[in-house]
């Protein structure tokens, strides 16, 4: 049984339109045969009744050349009488008075004849003579007052059966032919009908290979097509947030991993640069492995967002002493000489309701940037107001320029693309969206001068 599926399955066609066709012609094929055998069947019946009523007709003539009337049957004799008694047989009662003079007694339709004679009512039959011709006899009684007398005529069906071969064939020759047009149509009909699938899919396939913002929609198409488009259009929409998030995680990645990698390859030309004592080398160490630690952060960090953003709120468990994770932030801040930084806190202990690690990346861009803009001073300033932890990162530089305060958390938007700093323009979106993802928010202060100020509300622990 399971050889015979698997021949089966091998010998179906392998396309859509293929199988369909199979299906067409295969239901064509079932519907011709029935009306075929009906057909033949019909016309067979047909044929048949024809010879009965030329039988019956030639009965009828032959019954009038036969007189009833007296006490005996007699056959007169007509101007036809050889026409009339060709494959006649008349007899009176059981007794045969008269048979076709080709005839031998003993040959079927004699015998078939001797049988209708004793039969009390009109019926037909049909036999094989001794050449193997179907011949169709019937009987008709001719009623008298004293003698009652039967005819019975025979016809030769040879050239009826040889009508109803003719149009058996002629039948499976136009099942042929029609089953045959039925299966091109149908190929050609299906393979019309599947063009715009066809082209549906390639447009898809390069759509969803570039994150192209065209789509099908659903208008003017017929309803199968107007589905397949709709769900090929959410299929796209997904394939583009794939990529986008596929895109932000690489160049969040490369945006965060530039400073922890900048360190080791400072320390390390540092420590190749010439002969160090035990403890420089002890501190190089530490430094290297502190920022192979906060790489692996960093990593933890925008893996685990990627893989909840979008589906869920991020809830991360725990809670985070803000305090030492800015006075660790701050040491590891490339800040210039001229510029100081200072930290304004109203208790010795802040918990903010976040890891230590997505704290870290909030907090990482703000002090960088006030780092890098600023003039003579950074100040971080955290309070806490009620249910939420505040810090607030001012800097007395330049601040933003008003035409770009709209774009300041668009990934990738920078305001002055040439002010001589390798930032990407992602340090910002990346703060303020793994802020939200735990429940907090980052804004910036428009009307603030001089300089700039970020605020960082997280919820409190």
């Amino acid at each position: 049984m399971n050889r015979a599926s698997r021949v089966l399955r091998r010998l179906a066609p392998c396309t859509l339109r293929g199988r369909l066709s199979l299906v067409a012609l295969t239901t064509a094929a079932l519907l011709m045969t029935i009306l075929t055998v009906v057909f033949n069947a019909v016309m067979d019946r047909h044929l048949q009744h024809q010879a009965d009523d030329e039988l019956h007709n030639r009965a009828a003539a032959v019954a009038t050349t036969v007189d009833t009337s007296g006490s005996r049957v007699r056959v007169l004799e007509s101007v036809n009488d050889r026409l009339l008694d060709a494959n006649v047989w008349i007899y009176a009662g059981t007794r045969l008075l008269e048979k076709p003079p080709s005839t031998t007694t003993n040959g079927p339709p004699a015998q078939a004849a001797d049988r209708l004679a004793t039969l009390p009512k009109d019926v037909c039959t049909t036999v094989q003579a001794h050449d193997h011709r179907p011949v169709r006899l019937c009987s008709q009684h001719v009623p008298g007052h004293r003698a009652t007398a039967t005819v019975i005529t025979a016809l030769d069906l040879t050239p009826y059966r040889s009508s109803a071969e003719t149009l058996l064939v002629a039948s499976l020759v136009l099942d042929a032919a029609m089953l045959g047009c039925t299966y091109v149509l149908t190929r050609l009909s299906v393979g019309r009908a599947l063009r715009p699938v066809r082209t549906m899919t390639d447009q898809a396939t390069q759509w969803s290979a570039v994150g192209s913002d065209e789509r099908f929609g659903t208008y003017d198409h017929p309803a199968e097509l107007a589905r397949l488009g709709a769900s090929l259009d959410a299929l796209l929409n997904r394939i583009r947030t794939v990529l986008r998030h596929e895109q932000q995680l690489t160049a969040e990645l490369s945006h965060e991993l530039r400073t922890p990698l900048t360190r080791i390859i400072m320390e390390l030309d540092w420590w190749q640069a010439r002969p160090r004592t035990d403890a420089e080398i002890g501190t190089t160490q530490a430094v290297i492995a502190e920022a192979a630690q906060s790489m692996q952060a960093i990593c933890d960090t925008l893996l685990k967002d990627a893989r909840e953003n979008g589906l869920h709120p991020v809830t991360v468990p725990g809670t985070t002493d803000v305090l030492p994770v800015l006075d660790s932030l701050l040491q590891r801040l490339d800040t210039p000489d001229q510029v100081k930084t200072s930290v304004e806190t109203e208790a010795p202990v802040l918990e903010a309701g976040v890891a230590p690690a997505p704290l870290e990346r909030i907090l990482s861009p703000l002090l960088t940037n006030a780092a890098r803009y600023a003039r003579s001073r950074v100040t971080v300033s955290v309070r806490r107001v009620p249910g939420v932890v505040r810090i607030d990162v001012v800097d007395d530089g330049p601040g933003v320029p008003e035409t770009f305060v709209d774009e300041l958390f668009q990934p990738g938007r920078r305001a002055d693309p040439g002010d001589g700093h390798d930032g990407a323009g992602l340090g910002l979106p990346l703060a303020r969206r793994l802020a939200r993802a735990v429940g907090g928010e980052v804004s910036y202060a428009p009307r603030h001068t001089p300089g700039a100020r970020f605020t960082v509300r997280l919820p409190a622990g």
